[in-house]
């Protein structure tokens, strides 16, 4: 995520399934959110079931959501990227 090699709402949302394991840990917490508010938004796969044109048309919401995504978590990703030697 960090890096760019894996998108990064789509990282906050594999992210966001570790919240289970993690008994509300506020890192979790905050990727979990990042989920939930971008879930209507075609991220990952399931942007190949969709017309190019409505990928261009929300390509603008999108790149909304990632700053938002970055400006809640970025700080949580770079820890767990220190703690975790990546």
């Amino acid at each position: 995520m960090l890096s760019g090699e894996v998108d990064y709402l789509e990282g906050a949302i594999e992210l966001s399934s570790l919240l289970r394991l993690a008994e509300l840990d506020d890192t979790f917490t905050k990727f979990a959110t990042v989920s939930s508010e971008i879930d209507s938004l075609p991220i990952g796969e399931v942007r190949r079931h969709w017309s190019q044109a409505a990928l261009e048309k929300l390509q603008p919401e999108i790149e909304e959501a990632t700053a938002w995504a970055k400006e809640l978590s970025l700080s949580e990703c770079e820890r767990l990227a220190k703690e975790h030697g990546n």
